[in-house]
């Protein structure tokens, strides 16, 4: 692991940030940025479909959709467009790129040397989850050689304004950092569903059901998140011998179990993300 300081930069950047795709995880770090103390003025956003939420941002000095002259030198370009949609929006994002700029990918499956062959500049390949959006999310970032101590700085402090970031030295690693933590809420909110499911099965009204189900995998979270213990152990806390929680974890733990399937949709995944690098 490559560690990097724990410095909130973003009060002390001078230069433009430029965000190509203000979706749900791009809107979610823009508002990060200008909650940490990013000076709206050093930002400008480029998305053929502005929400009225990110056109509000206008008003307070959020440069919308400029083209390359009025943007001015961009000091790092964060590119969280679809991965589809890259070919084409890389092409046109090159304008803005420059040999001293940072590039700062959340593209899924999107390689470093993709990223350099299709924008240009010092790329950092990052991916981020959803949860960012409450400034819950971890993301995993590696950067190519050329990148500056400084550059991992600014990109640490743009990354970090969404919640947690671990800087890895081998980009091999990130299909399955998509595959675990990328995804990995999706899963969580399918643990959720069927709870619900199996409560409803099991006689509950619908309603009740899914207030436990969801209330439980929330506080769930919630404790994991403050506790120091391995998740094992607060496992094995709620589960006593012979018990109605050893009961159901015999089921979910036997042959096949929840890890034989936890195995293989983080390879399922993984390959996916290796797929879309193709």
């Amino acid at each position: 692991m490559i560690t990097v300081a724990d410095n909130n930069l973003l009060q002390d950047i001078t230069g433009t940030i430029l965000l190509a795709g203000a979706g749900k995880m791009g809107g979610a770090m823009l508002t990060g940025w200008l909650a940490g103390g990013l000076d709206p003025h050093r930002v400008a956003v480029i998305d053929p479909q502005v929400s009225p939420e990110i056109t509000a941002l206008a008003a307070k000095g959020v440069a919308l959709n400029p083209d390359a002259k009025a943007a001015g030198p961009v000091e790092t370009l964060v590119v969280a467009v679809k991965p589809q949609m890259f070919r084409e929006a890389g092409a046109k994002l090159k304008a803005f790129v420059s040999d001293k700029t940072s590039v700062v990918s959340i593209m899924a499956g999107t390689t470093i040397a993709s990223l350099e062959e299709g924008c240009g500049g010092a790329v950092v390949r990052a991916m981020p989850n959803t949860p960012a959006a409450i400034g819950r999310g971890i993301t995993v970032a590696v950067a190519a050689q050329n990148v500056s101590a400084a550059q991992r700085a600014v990109a640490d402090a743009l990354l970090r304004a969404t919640g947690a970031v671990e800087w890895v030295e081998d980009e091999g690693l990130m299909d399955a950092v998509t595959a675990v933590s990328g995804s990995g809420p999706a899963y969580v909110f399918l643990l959720a569903e069927e709870l619900a499911r199996a409560g409803l099965e099991a006689g509950l009204p619908e309603a009740l059901a899914t207030k436990l189900a969801r209330a439980t995998v929330a506080g769930s979270g919630e404790l994991l998140h403050q506790s120091d213990l391995p998740s094992a152990t607060l496992r094995q806390n709620v589960t006593s011998p012979g018990g109605t929680t050893a009961a159901a974890l015999g089921v979910l733990m036997g042959e096949p179990g929840l890890r034989e399937l936890m195995i293989r949709a983080i390879a399922a995944a993984a390959t996916r993300s290796k797929e879309l690098a193709k």
